[in-house]
Order: C-alpha cells, then sequence, then structure tokens
C-alpha cells in the first residue's frame, strides 16, 4: 500500500520549564512523516517558503519520506510559536504566521491520488474535502482536527468526517462536535456519521480507541525525562497508520497494534524538542520500548 499525508511542515519557536528552541522544523505532516517511516515510505502533501534549507529536503529524503508532494512557493515558510506549562499539559499559542501556507491549495499529481492510505491532519476542512476529491478510491481515510476548524468550519468537518474511515479527536473536539461530554456517547454519535474508527486522544494518558462494538483502551507509556510534547499527537497518528500502512488491511487486531506502535513512538518524541529524538532512534529503539511496555500492561 502507499500512505499519503496532507498537512503542514512549518518552523516552530518552542518555550518549555526545559528550555527553547527557535525556527525549529515542526509542522503535522513532518512529525505523521518521520513516524511513519519506521513502517512505510509516506508521502508528503505540503508546501514551504524559498527560505525553506536543502538540507532539509535532504533530511526528508534520507529518512525515505517522498516529497514529490512537497510544493517551495515563493515566500516564508508556516511559522508558529508557543510556550508551555511547567507540567507541560497547557500549552499557549504566541504568534501563528501562516505565510505560503494561506494560500496552499494543491494539485495532486496522479501518482499521489493514487495513494491507498491518507491521512488529512489537521488542516482546514474546505481544503480535507479538495484533496479528497483528488483522490481515486483510497482504502484508507483517516482524518484530524481541531477546535478552531470545529467552531469554524463545522458544516465542512462534518462533510469531511463522513467520507473518513478513521477519525481522530480528543476530549474538547469531542463534546464540541457532538455536545456529549461522555466519551463513550460522543464517539457513537460521530460514528453515526461514517467512520468506522475513533481514535479518542487523552494526551499523556493514552488512548481509547472505539470501532463498532468494541473498545480498545491504552495508556501513554511513562516518560520521566519529557522535554517538548509538540507533534506527539502526530507521531503516534504516524506509527499507528505507517503499520496499517505495512499490513495492507484494516482489522481490529491490526488497529490494536498499530495503536500500540503510535504510542511507543509518540513517547520518544516528546523526549527532545521538534522531531530530534525521532531522527535518532531506530526499530531496534522501538522494539525494546514496546517490551517495556508489554510488561507494563500485561496482566
Amino acid at each position: 500500500m502507499t500512505l499519503l499525508v496532507a498537512g503542514s511542515v512549518a518552523f516552530d519557536t518552542v518555550e518549555t520549564p526545559y528550555g527553547k528552541r527557535e525556527d525549529i522544523l515542526g509542522g503535522s505532516a513532518t512529525y505523521f512523516a518521520l513516524s511513519a517511516r519506521f513502517f512505510t515510505k509516506p508521502r508528503i502533501v505540503a508546501v514551504v517558503g524559498t527560505d525553506f534549507d536543502e538540507k532539509y529536503l535532504n533530511l526528508f529524503k534520507k529518512n525515505g519520506i517522498d516529497i514529490q508532494g512537497l510544493e517551495i512557493k515563493e515566500g516564508k515558510t508556516f511559522r508558529w510559536s508557543g510556550v508551555y506549562s511547567d507540567d507541560l499539559n497547557r500549552r499557549t499559542t504566541l504568534r501563528t504566521d501562516l505565510n505560503v501556507f494561506e494560500k496552499f491549495s494543491p494539485e495532486l499529481k496522479d501518482e499521489l491520488a493514487k495513494s491507498t492510505t491518507i491521512f488529512l491532519a489537521n488542516i482546514q476542512p474546505d481544503l480535507q474535502l479538495k484533496i479528497l476529491e483528488q483522490m481515486k478510491n483510497p482504502k484508507i481515510i483517516a482524518l484530524d482536527t481541531m477546535n478552531h476548524w470545529i467552531t469554524g468550519q463545522k458544516d465542512f468537518l462534518i462533510e469531511a468526517i463522513e467520507q473518513s474511515n478513521i477519525f481522530f479527536v480528543n476530549d474538547e473536539e469531542a463534546f464540541l462536535l457532538s455536545g456529549e461530554r461522555n466519551a463513550a456517547k460522543a464517539c457513537k454519535k460521530i460514528m453515526n456519521w461514517g467512520p468506522e474508527i475513533i481514535i479518542y486522544k487523552k494526551g499523556e494518558h493514552g488512548s481509547i480507541i472505539f470501532y463498532k462494538d468494541k473498545v480498545f483502551a491504552i495508556p501513554g507509556f511513562p516518560v520521566e525525562d519529557a522535554k517538548d510534547p509538540t507533534g506527539a499527537g502526530d507521531s503516534f497518528a504516524g506509527g499507528l497508520l505507517g503499520f496499517i500502512d505495512m499490513q495492507g488491511e484494516l482489522n481490529w487486531e491490526i488497529i490494536k497494534k498499530g495503536a500500540v506502535w503510535g504510542t511507543i513512538i509518540a513517547s520518544f518524541t516528546v523526549e527532545d524538542f521538534g522531531p530530534e529524538k525521532l531522527l535518532n532512534i531506530d526499530k531496534n529503539n522501538l522494539k525494546d520500548r514496546l517490551n517495556q511496555f508489554r510488561k507494563m500492561t500485561y496482566f
């Protein structure tokens, strides 16, 4: 199968209790692709400016990421700046400069449009729909969102959700969409719109997977030295969908195993600023942590 991610490639300025980093590589597509590459060769659909150094393009290529869908436009790359609370659970956005991303409207090459698995990161829903219109019979469509799009483009978002197989959502997003505070009720209501699977994200506390009449709850891996939680959710999605894409099918056992791999990869992401830790681990590191995780959760 072939995995495509449509999202952002950005430069982030991040401040946490453990330090500050300016203009480091970031963006939803970046974290997703660097996590999925442990299982498959992901394809990026995104846009950057002429200030995007070639070393980053080479970094993607070196890590087996297909960048034929990464457009380079005249102007500056999307930039985000934020600061985290002492416990890393609260984030305050200080600045968002969309730059070339503001007018991003990709026209997919035929090869990209034939991708069998697609992840639409938390970009604006009307853009998610435009990308879906260009896809040629994808087997798996996974979708993410955020509060801003729920309140600003809810009708477009629901239309995109109706076409998806997998929908990623957190507590507040689920409430805004469904009006239900209870996780099971909220996910059941959203599933009635179309998606077979709801990935209910609980941050550092893990996630709950809802699939038809089945439920799978998975804790987060306890990280002692978390430094920067930016990108953890996209890393989780990248690991999960990368594993599913490698397996070539979608069933309950594969979904559960994919969620475990996503959890393991996300636990590495938070141990350093930006995607630095992801770039310095291999599959053996993942397997070692998986064995630790298995001992923690087996009874």
